[in-house]
């Protein structure tokens, strides 16, 4: 019984089908007028019949007459466009005409997925679909579903491939290589990433080597100078290397807010997995410090290899809260954990003077043993309305409200500044290369 259920659950009519017997149907009511079309309505119908027939016989020929699977990478970018396959094939020998439905995770909210195919006899295919995740975690794929045609294309028939799997999002990872990469070039000033002039020496040396044009002559190694026989020789010194850089983020209420997808907390991760990424090669230590209103999460600056993996996984199970973040916590924490002057860049979101004027002392006192960077975020969809035109009152008012709090934003930065803490305004979607490019001018600037 339960064979015969599945057999009939699988058998679904075209839109050929109602399209012709609409048409019979038709022919039939006209031959009620015009008696001599009577006959062309039975030889129609009967055509109909038979090519069902036949329709049904060619469609179920094959027990397993196509073959699907999914082919998943092992892991997913968060907020990136990641690629997901699906290797199709036709044994029958005629031309057929496919559907593939999948079952996406239900969080995505995939509902208009479809592809449609046409297969040559025994042909076989792999089909590419681009997917953005919007939330990290872990998500479970259900099973895969293949409607099939033949080239009579009356009836269509469902073959569903068991293939539920799981696979895990992380913070975005894809773009890593390539910020590494553009950290560490000469001119970046085309990409994104700005050039800063470098001052003074830095304290950590590198090598003896010949004087070219260009070079500080107050670097002349007299000593070495002497030993060639006239080649002049200068010192020259590299970055400092093994500085601590701490990304802390905020796990509050405020990074809840979402834009084009994300929340704002996402981004600060990504953001931080880049960094991350970026200090370790230049040889410095990263470590990641997350709070919010009770405990916090505390992974120790390190430079090891395996120290992004930590990050990583550190990094999938930040999660926002309903609570106001406290401030003081993160204090008390930073000056117990962390007793050496480090680079601290604080993810975090203030709408107001009013919220800033709450956390400042501890800022300031933050600020005193380390250098604290505080990031946050514009408001996009401000922007946008500040921007527009008026048409009425009630427009023009939205307008001067949304002019207000993003004066009220740039005030902030004023205000941190005003007490000597460094701070970032910028879009979400700009994040990552702004912290890098802040990160790469503190370097160069020997900040810390």
């Amino acid at each position: 019984m339960h064979i015969i259920k599945q057999f009939w659950l699988s058998i679904f009519l075209g839109k050929r089908f109602y399209r012709l017997m609409a048409a019979i149907i038709l022919l039939f009511i006209l031959s009620y007028f015009i008696p001599f079309l009577f006959n062309f309505s039975l030889l129609f119908l009967g055509i109909f019949i038979l090519a069902f027939m036949l329709d049904f016989l060619v469609l179920f020929s094959k027990k397993n007459p196509v073959s699907a699977k999914r082919i998943l990478p092992e892991r997913l970018s968060n907020g990136e466009e990641n690629m997901i396959l699906w290797r199709i094939g036709n044994t029958y020998p005629f031309r057929a005409h496919l559907q593939l439905v999948e079952e996406f995770p239900e969080p995505w909210q995939i509902r208009d997925f479809k592809k449609k195919l046409i297969f040559e006899p025994d042909q076989n295919i792999t089909v590419q679909y681009i997917i953005r995740p919007k939330n990290r975690g872990e998500f479970f794929f259900g099973d895969i579903h293949i409607f099939i045609k033949t080239p009579i294309r009356l009836l269509m028939r469902r073959k569903t491939f068991s293939a539920n799997e799981s696979v895990k999002v992380y913070p975005a990872f894809l773009l890593l290589r390539q910020f590494e990469f553009k950290a560490h070039i000469t001119d970046p000033g085309n990409i994104g990433f700005k050039q800063v002039r470098k001052t003074g020496h830095s304290l950590e040396f590198e090598q003896i080597r010949e004087y070219v044009s260009g070079d500080d002559i107050r670097g002349i190694n007299w000593k070495a100078t002497g030993r060639t026989g006239g080649r002049l020789m200068v010192n020259a010194f590299t970055d400092e290397k093994s500085q601590q850089v701490y990304c802390i983020i905020d796990k509050g209420r405020t990074m809840k807010m979402a834009f084009e997808g994300l929340s704002l907390l996402d981004y600060a991760v990504n953001a931080t997995l880049a960094l991350s990424a970026v200090a370790i090669s230049k040889q410095d230590r990263a470590g990641i410090i997350g709070f919010g209103d009770k405990g916090g999460d505390f992974l120790p600056a390190n430079h090891r290899s395996s120290q992004m993996t930590g990050i990583v996984n550190a990094l999938y199970n930040l999660n926002t809260q309903f609570l106001e973040s406290d401030f003081a916590f993160l204090h008390k924490l930073i000056k117990t954990r962390i007793t050496q002057r480090s680079l601290l860049i604080l993810f975090t979101n203030f709408e107001s003077l009013t919220s800033l004027g709450r956390q400042l002392p501890y800022l300031r006192n933050i600020s005193g043993r380390h250098l604290l960077l505080v990031v946050f975020f514009e408001n996009t969809s401000l922007e946008a309305l500040a921007s527009g035109k008026a048409a009425n009152i009630e427009s023009l008012y939205e307008k001067v409200i949304a002019e207000k709090f993003i004066l009220e934003k740039k005030l902030i930065v004023k205000e941190l500044q005003r007490y000597g803490i460094s701070a970032l305004l910028t879009a979400p979607e700009k994040l990552s290369v702004e912290v890098i490019n802040k990160y790469l001018q503190i370097k160069a600037r020997r900040e810390i």
